[in-house]
This record gives C-alpha cells, sequence and structure tokens, in this order.
C-alpha cells in the first residue's frame, strides 16, 4: 500500500495531467455528436476484435467436438445415398442394390502401416461399437478397405494397399467388372484386371465399386485410369488406376455395414 501511495506521490502531476485529459476528452465526446459516434465506432471496433478473438480461440479448442458431429451427419447423409435407389442406368441393373440396407458408422485411423506390402489399418471403433469383420471402410473421397479383425474398442482394417486384398470394381463409362489388387509398389496407384478387351476403356475413365459383394454398394469411388495395356494373351485389359484417396494421409473414415449381408448370404447358401 505504502508503496502505491509513494508512485501517486511521485507521479501526481502526470496523473492530474492524464485526469484531466480524459475529462477533456469525455467533455468533447458528450457535448459533440460527431466525436461521439466516432467513439462508439472505435469502441465497436475494438470490442468486436477482442470478441472474434475471443470466438476464434473457442473455435480452436472446439474443432474436436465440431468434427465429431460433423462425421456423425455425414454418416447419416451417406446412408440416406446409399439406401436411396440410384440406379438410373439401365445398362446395369444388380438386384441385390435395391433391397440392401446401409449403416455407417464414423471411425478414426489411429494407425497406419503405409509403408508395408501388407498394409493394415487400426481404428478406434470395435465390437462395442457393433462393428464387426468384413465391414466396409471408406472415407469422403472413396474406397479404403475391408474390417479384418476386432475387439472391444478397436478393429483392424484390411488395406486396399495389401497385396492379399482383392475387391470386385467396374469401369464406371462402361459397368464392366474386374477385380481390384495392388501390386505392393507406389500407394498412389493400385490395379484393376479382367476387364475384357472389348471394353471400352480410356485414360481418366473413373472407377468404382461394383456393389456385386455384401461389402460394398455401387458406386463408391475408387479413382481414374491412368494407363492400360492388354496382357500377354491379349484377352483383357491390365489397367492401373490413380487413386481418388492418399493412402499415407487418411484420418477419418466411415465404416459400412450391409444389413440385409446375412440374409443375402443364407439366400446365396441355399441356392447352392
Amino acid at each position: 500500500m505504502q508503496q502505491i501511495v509513494n508512485f501517486i506521490l511521485r507521479n501526481k502531476t502526470f496523473l492530474l495531467f492524464v485526469l484531466l485529459l480524459f475529462i477533456s476528452v469525455m467533455l468533447t465526446i458528450q457535448s459533440n455528436s460527431y466525436h461521439r459516434s466516432r467513439f462508439i465506432n472505435s469502441a465497436n471496433f475494438l470490442s468486436g476484435g477482442v470478441y472474434n478473438t475471443s470466438n476464434n480461440i473457442s473455435d480452436y479448442f472446439g474443432l474436436r467436438e465440431q468434427n465429431k458431429l460433423l462425421q456423425e451427419e455425414n454418416s447419416q447423409l451417406k446412408a440416406i445415398l446409399f439406401n436411396t435407389n440410384k440406379n438410373a442406368d439401365s445398362t446395369y441393373t444388380d438386384s441385390v442394390n435395391f433391397t440392401n440396407h446401409y449403416k455407417f458408422t464414423a471411425a478414426q485411423v489411429i494407425r497406419n502401416s503405409y509403408a508395408s506390402t501388407n498394409n493394415i489399418l487400426l481404428l478406434n471403433k470395435g465390437k462395442n461399437d457393433n462393428i464387426k469383420q468384413d465391414f466396409g471402410v471408406v472415407s469422403s473421397k472413396g474406397i479404403i478397405g475391408i474390417i479384418e479383425k476386432t475387439d472391444s474398442n478397436f478393429a483392424t482394417v484390411l488395406s486396399i494397399l495389401n497385396t492379399t486384398s482383392s475387391i470386385s470394381a467396374l469401369v464406371k463409362k462402361s459397368n464392366h467388372f474386374g477385380d481390384l489388387k495392388w501390386d505392393g509398389n507406389s500407394p498412389e496407384f493400385i490395379q484393376l484386371t479382367e476387364i475384357p478387351k472389348i471394353a471400352s476403356v480410356a485414360t481418366g475413365d473413373t472407377i468404382i465399386t461394383s456393389g456385386r459383394s455384401t461389402i460394398f454398394p455401387k458406386g463408391i469411388p475408387i479413382g481414374t485410369i491412368s494407363n492400360f495395356k492388354l496382357d500377354i494373351a491379349e484377352n483383357y485389359y491390365e489397367i492401373e488406376v490413380a487413386l481418388f484417396n492418399d493412402m499415407t494421409n487418411i484420418e477419418h473414415v466411415y465404416i459400412i455395414e450391409n444389413e440385409d449381408k446375412k440374409l443375402i448370404e443364407k439366400l446365396l447358401d441355399n441356392n447352392d
């Protein structure tokens, strides 16, 4: 307290000047509409800047929660999209597509061993979230892989960048389908085989899932044709596909459950 008193005594002249200046400024503002409006605008600007900065900080720390909400919303939208009868393409009709019901669950990739030839991803969802083996996994850009194993809280994914993986895919323009496999080389490209040479194929054509399995619905993006050639027997194309996904940088994904999977498999088993 004594230090405060000593400070005031030492600087009494300066403090008196500041006080008088403040009083004069306030009187000027109160008596003059122009100065009053300029003062109010300046005060609003300063307070607006403070609130904006505070809001930006709050938004930053709320990003995790917002991302979670966006993932959940996207899961619902994807379910609506793939559960809608959208088979306007009269050249190809898959009866399974009309009866499938797909459920989407948001998840996060917590490990990605993309440097290996047998790539496995680890997700933060498991049996407690009703995740099971052979569920499909996609991102907002396209296909990722298939659930391989699960425990209570985690699941492993057999990535499409795994030399043991094989997924049915088709050329969107012509509806010719084949097997999607990886040769173990670049993580930017995957190979599509068994496309007959009668198919219309061109660089830049889009490759999508075929819908011919109980795992993925038809139409999930995979990539575009970067180059192609006929095999040795010249009966089928060997196609290199540039992936839409950057498989080395995956964080948020969606797990697909086909709720009709057991019914379809039971029906197929009874027909064997």
